[in-house]
């Protein structure tokens, strides 16, 4: 049996199969390819089953009223209530809200960024997002919108940065990042959000993306291909990282000077 060539004269093209479209990665492998997204969905979950459970056992809430932000307890020398509010949520919908944005978020950040640098980024976010909320709320408040802004905002920084590397898809990206922040903060304008804490943690997020932030550029193996290299990986810059925890408790701590704390 001998190969044979296709019957086609020379007028009619050779038919060749369709482009078969790129597969998007199922929720496990993009969970699994982002550890760190995935640790703190899963910690907050645990912790809002947490949640739950007092209430049903006590009657009431009781990690929300021992980790919730309150002015007053903070006031009292409670600090940890600076980060406590990140993992505590008041109902289903709140938590299914937040989760559902970072699980969207999450990876467009620890992509670029790496585990450690978004880790960082998350609860450095939050502990901003309480810290502004102190300074400018007396009104007490949960969950972890402050460090998703957060991550937004070092989203943003980073496409910023790397407008001439990427760029008119970094900046058609950047655009809809700014106008999904301006929605989300108009949004919160709404009686019982907790808007200072949105707006602290998406400023803290994007101060971060310039301090402690990856740094790409192309660098070229030959005329027609290269790679992208972090010129500012995390092992030289993780120092910034113990600098930017100071500074943003340096601001908690000027936040506990305004009038609107106490």
């Amino acid at each position: 049996m001998t190969d044979s060539e296709p019957n086609t004269s020379a007028d009619e093209p050779v038919r060749r199969a369709p482009p078969v479209p790129p597969q998007r990665p199922s929720v496990l492998e993009r969970l699994t390819n982002n550890p760190s997204t995935a640790a703190i969905i899963l910690i907050t979950v645990v912790v809002f089953i947490g949640q739950t459970l007092t209430q049903q056992l006590y009657g009431f809430d009781l990690l929300l009223a021992l980790g919730a932000k309150s002015n007053a307890d903070i006031m009292q020398g409670q600090i940890w209530r600076l980060l406590t509010p990140v993992f505590l949520h008041i109902g289903l919908l709140h938590i299914g809200v937040n989760m559902y944005s970072l699980y969207i978020i999450g990876p467009a950040v620890e992509r670029p960024f790496g585990s450690p640098r978004f880790t960082a980024i998350y609860f450095l976010s939050g502990v901003g997002g309480v810290a502004s909320s102190l300074a400018f709320s007396q009104q007490p408040s949960a969950g972890a919108s402050g460090a998703i802004f957060g991550l937004l905002g070092a989203l943003a920084g980073f496409l910023y940065l790397h407008r001439s590397v990427f760029g008119k898809a970094a900046s058609g990206q950047l655009r809809q990042i700014v106008f999904v922040a301006l929605l989300n903060l108009a949004i919160g304008l709404s009686p019982g959000i907790d808007n200072w804490g949105h707006v602290g943690g998406l400023v803290v997020g994007i101060a971060l993306a310039f301090v402690l932030g990856p740094r790409y550029q192309p660098v070229w193996t030959t005329p027609d291909s290269g790679r992208l290299v972090d010129q500012q990986p995390w092992s030289q810059v993780w120092i910034r990282g113990v600098v930017a925890t100071a500074a943003v408790l340096g601001l908690a701590f000027l936040a506990a000077l305004s009038p609107f704390a106490r």
